[in-house]
C-alpha cells in the first residue's frame, strides 16, 4: 500500500491517496484470485492426467488450455437452485464469506520487500484469525440449505479445520521464537541470506518436521486429499455444498484453490524465504532494475501446491475417525514436543542461531529431493511410452 501511496501527487487530499493506493491491491488481488483457480484447475487435470496414464483436457483449445475458461463460463450462466425450506439469506452469504476468509488473508503476504498490501506488526495472527471466517461459512452453507447431509459434512469440516489449525499454531510459536516477531515481512529478513538460512533446515531435522505438520494442517484446512472428509461423496452425497448450483457452487471451489495458494505462500514465508531468493549474497534477487521477489514466492508457493495436487491423486481419503486420530494423537504431541524443543535451544547461547551443520544440510536435502523428482518423472514418462508401444504392438 506504502508503494502505491507515492505514486500520487502531493497535493491531492490524503484520503483520496490512501483510498486509492488501497484500492489497487484489492483489485490487483481480487484479479488473481478470480483468475488463479483457472489456472489450477487446469493443471490439476494435466497432472491427474500425467499419474494416471491418461491426457487430460486436449479439446477445447491448444492442449485443452480453453476447458476450464469454457467450465467456467457455463458455471456462470447455469441457474441456482434454492432448496424448499432453506434460509435464503444465509444460502446466499455463506459461500460469500468462504471466499472472503480465503481473500483477507493476502492483505499481509509479501510479495516483495515492498510489495506488500499491508505490513501488520501481527501478520501472522491476522492470517490464523481470518482464515477462520471460511469454517464459519461451511457451517452456514450445511445449516442454511436444509439438508441433514450437508449438514453432517458442514460440522464434520468444522471439526477438522478446528482439530488441524491446533498443531499448525503450535509450529508456527516455533518460527516466532526464533525471529521474535509475527510480521511476515520480518521472518522472511530473518531468512534473506540463502537457501541455508531458510526456517525449514534450521536446528535440522527439527524444523523440517514442523514444516511438515504445518503443511499437512494447511491440507486439511483445505479440505485436500487425504483430508477431504467434508467433501466424501461416497459417504455424504458431496458434503456442505450438495444443494448448490451455477455460480455459487463454483465460489466454494474458488475459495478451495485460492486457500491452497495461501497456506503455500504462507508456508513460504514462514519456513521457504518467502521473497528472498536460495542463492547466498542475494545472487538471483533483481534482473537490473526489476526485482525477482514475487517470481520467488510465486513459484515456491506453486511447488507447495504441486505438492498438494500430487498427494490428491496419489493417497486415499482417511476415515473420520483416522483424520482425528492424526490430528490430536500424533500431530498435537509432536508439535508441543517441537515448541519445547526449539524454545530450549533457544535459551543454549551455543545453539541459539542453530546446529553447526545448519548451513550444509539445506542445498545437499535439496538438491536430493529434486533429483528424486526429476528421475520418478521421467520414469513415469518413459514407462507410459512402453506401455503405449506394447498396446499397439
Amino acid at each position: 500500500m506504502d508503494l502505491f501511496f507515492g505514486l500520487f501527487p502531493d497535493g491531492w487530499p490524503d484520503w483520496v491517496r490512501i483510498g486509492l493506493s488501497a484500492a489497487i491491491p484489492a483489485v490487483l488481488l481480487l484479479t488473481f484470485m478470480a483468475l488463479g483457480p483457472i489456472v489450477y484447475v487446469y493443471a490439476e487435470r494435466k497432472i491427474a492426467g500425467f499419474m494416471q496414464d491418461r491426457l487430460g483436457p486436449t479439446r477445447v483449445g491448444p492442449y485443452g488450455l480453453l476447458q476450464t475458461i469454457a467450465d467456467a463460463v457455463k458455471l456462470m450462466f447455469k441457474e441456482a437452485i434454492y432448496p424448499a425450506g432453506a434460509d435464503k439469506k444465509l444460502f446466499l452469504i455463506a459461500p460469500c464469506l468462504v471466499v472472503l476468509g480465503a481473500f483477507l488473508s493476502f492483505v499481509v503476504v509479501p510479495f516483495g520487500s515492498r510489495l506488500q498490501p499491508a505490513d501488520l506488526n501481527v501478520g501472522l495472527f491476522y492470517v490464523v484469525a481470518v482464515s477462520s471466517l471460511s469454517t464459519v461459512g461451511l457451517i452456514m452453507a450445511g445449516w442454511a440449505s436444509n439438508n441433514k447431509y450437508a449438514l453432517f459434512g458442514a460440522m464434520r469440516s468444522a471439526a477438522q479445520i478446528v482439530s488441524y489449525e491446533i498443531p499448525a499454531v503450535m509450529t508456527l510459536l516455533t518460527i516466532v521464537m526464533i525471529v521474535g516477531s509475527l510480521s511476515l515481512q520480518d521472518i522472511v529478513r530473518a531468512q534473506a541470506g540463502g537457501l541455508s538460512d531458510w526456517f525449514v533446515f534450521r536446528y535440522f531435522p527439527l524444523m523440517p518436521v514442523a514444516f511438515v505438520i504445518f503443511f499437512t494442517a494447511g491440507l486439511a484446512e483445505c479440505n485436500r486429499t487425504p483430508f477431504d472428509i467434508p467433501e466424501a461423496e461416497s459417504e455424504l452425497v458431496a458434503g456442505f455444498h450438495t444443494e448448490y448450483s451455477g455460480f455459487f457452487f463454483a465460489m466454494f471451489f474458488m475459495a478451495e484453490y485460492t486457500e491452497m495458494f495461501v497456506v503455500s505462500s504462507v508456508a513460504s514465508v514462514l519456513f521457504l524465504g518467502g521473497w528472498a531468493t536460495p542463492f547466498p549474497r542475494g545472487i538471483g534477487q533483481r534482473l537490473g532494475p526489476i526485482g525477482l521477489g514475487p517470481v520467488w514466492l510465486v513459484a515456491k508457493a506453486w511447488l507447495l501446491v504441486f505438492v498438494m495436487m500430487w498427494l490428491r491423486w496419489t493417497l486415499p481419503r482417511l476415515r473420520v475417525d483416522q483424520l482425528m486420530h492424526v490430528a490430536w494423537k500424533v500431530l498435537l504431541p509432536i508439535s508441543m514436543v517441537l515448541v519445547v524443543a526449539v524454545g530450549g535451544l533457544l535459551m543454549i547461547p551455543a545453539t541459539r542461531n542453530g546446529f553447526p551443520w545448519d548451513g550444509y544440510v539445506g542445498w545437499v536435502v535439496t538438491i536430493i529431493l529434486f533429483g528424486a523428482l526429476a528421475f520418478w518423472m521421467v520414469a513415469a514418462r518413459l514407462h507410459g511410452r512402453r506401455r503405449l508401444r506394447q498396446l499397439a504392438a
